[in-house]
C-alpha cells in the first residue's frame, strides 16, 4: 500500500482555502487503496495528522515522521497548498531535491505561472490574447497619470504573486489608483495593472490524469459583486454555470486554448485557466492557476463532475499518474 501525504495550509492569506481544499482531497481519497495522512504546513511548524487527528512533527531532512515505532516515508504527496510555498515553486524544488513525487507542476512552471505579469508576457509572445497591462516592477518610475493614459479607466490593480483575488482592486477613478497600488503592495512588491476587458468571466479546468492535457469544462462566472473577488469566490453567492452557455465554437476554442497553454507552460496535475470573453467573442487570457481550489465551492471539482469524472476518480488518477 502506497503512503500518500495530502499537503494543506501554507504561509499565505489562502491558508483557510487550502485547508478546505486539502480536506476535500483527503475525504475523496479514502478507501482508494492508499495509506493517507494529512500534512499541515505553517511557518516553522510542519505536522502530519493521522485519522484520529494526532499530530506528528515532520522531519524535514527527508519529509518523514515517526509514528509509534516506525518512520513513515511518503511515496508521493498531493499538493493542495494555494499560494506560498505550494503554488509558487519552493515546495516543488524541495521535493525535487528529495526525489519525492508530487501531483502539481514543477518548480519553474509554478514560479512562472504564479507571477501573473511575467507569465502573460510569455503567453502573449506565443500568440495568446491577454489584457493590455502595465507591470510596475519593470517600469518603477511610471506616474499614475501615465498609467491611466495607457490603460484607461476602469482598470484592475493586482499583486503579481497572489491568488484568490487577495489584494485585487477595481479602480474607477484616478483618485483610487494610488490606494489600490498601495493595497496590492501589501501583498507583493510586484504589481500588475490591467485594462478592463468588458465581457463574460470564464474558467477552464485542465488535467493530465489521462496522460495528456485534457480540458474538463468551461464555466461562466457571474460574480455577486463587480468582479470575482475573494468574497465572491468563497461565499457561494456568485452564479457559476457549467457548461458555459456560449457559442459552441467559442466553447471549443477555450477548451483547446487552455490545453495549449497547459502544454506550453509544461504544467502537471490539475490546473485552471481564467479568461474574459470580450465583445468579439475572443477569449482574453487573464491568468493560469497551477493549484486551483478543490473545495466544495471551487470551480474545478464542478467541472470534473460535468465531464463525468467523480472526485474520487479524479484525485486517485492524479496520484496514480504521479506514482507511475
Amino acid at each position: 500500500m502506497k503512503t500518500i501525504g495530502i499537503l494543506m495550509g501554507g504561509y499565505s492569506g489562502e491558508y483557510e482555502v487550502s485547508m478546505a481544499s486539502g480536506n476535500v482531497v483527503y475525504q475523496n481519497l479514502q478507501n482508494q487503496g492508499f495509506e493517507l495522512f494529512r500534512v499541515e504546513l505553517k511557518k516553522n511548524q510542519w505536522e502530519a495528522l493521522d485519522s484520529e487527528g494526532n499530530r506528528y512533527p515532520i522531519i524535514t531532512d527527508d519529509f518523514s515522521f515517526i509514528l509509534a515505532d516506525r518512520r513513515v516515508k511518503f511515496d508521493a504527496v498531493f499538493n493542495a497548498i494555494h499560494g506560498h510555498p505550494g503554488e509558487d515553486g519552493p515546495l516543488a524544488g524541495y521535493f525535487d531535491m528529495l526525489g519525492l513525487a508530487y501531483t502539481s507542476s514543477g518548480q519553474f512552471a509554478s514560479a512562472l505561472t504564479f507571477n501573473k505579469a511575467e507569465c502573460n508576457i510569455l503567453l502573449e509572445r506565443y500568440g495568446f490574447k491577454v489584457a493590455k497591462s502595465v507591470f510596475l516592477h519593470a517600469e518603477p518610475e511610471l506616474k499614475e497619470e501615465e498609467i491611466i493614459e495607457r490603460l484607461g479607466l476602469p482598470c484592475f490593480v493586482k499583486p503579481c504573486r497572489s491568488g484568490s483575488s487577495i489584494g485585487v482592486s477595481k479602480v474607477k477613478t484616478a483618485a483610487d489608483l494610488g490606494p489600490a497600488i498601495a493595497k496590492a503592495k501589501e501583498v507583493d512588491n510586484k504589481v500588475l495593472i490591467e485594462a478592463m476587458v468588458p465581457g463574460l468571466e470564464l474558467a477552464c479546468g485542465v488535467s493530465d490524469h489521462t496522460g495528456d492535457a485534457q480540458a474538463l469544462a468551461v464555466t461562466h462566472i457571474k460574480p455577486a459583486g463587480e468582479f470575482f473577488d475573494y468574497e465572491s469566490k468563497y461565499s457561494g453567492q456568485s452564479e457559476e454555470i457549467t457548461p458555459a452557455q456560449i457559442p459552441a465554437e467559442v466553447y471549443e476554442k477555450v477548451m483547446r486554448q487552455s490545453e495549449a497553454a497547459y502544454r506550453l507552460l509544461e504544467l502537471k496535475g490539475l490546473s485552471r485557466v481564467d479568461y474574459i470573453l470580450d465583445a468579439n467573442n475572443e477569449p482574453v487570457l487573464i491568468e493560469v492557476n497551477t493549484v486551483p481550489g478543490f473545495s466544495t465551492e471551487s470551480l474545478l471539482p464542478k467541472q470534473a463532475l460535468h465531464a463525468g469524472i467523480s472526485l474520487p476518480e479524479l484525485f486517485r488518477a492524479c496520484v496514480e499518474k504521479t506514482l507511475s
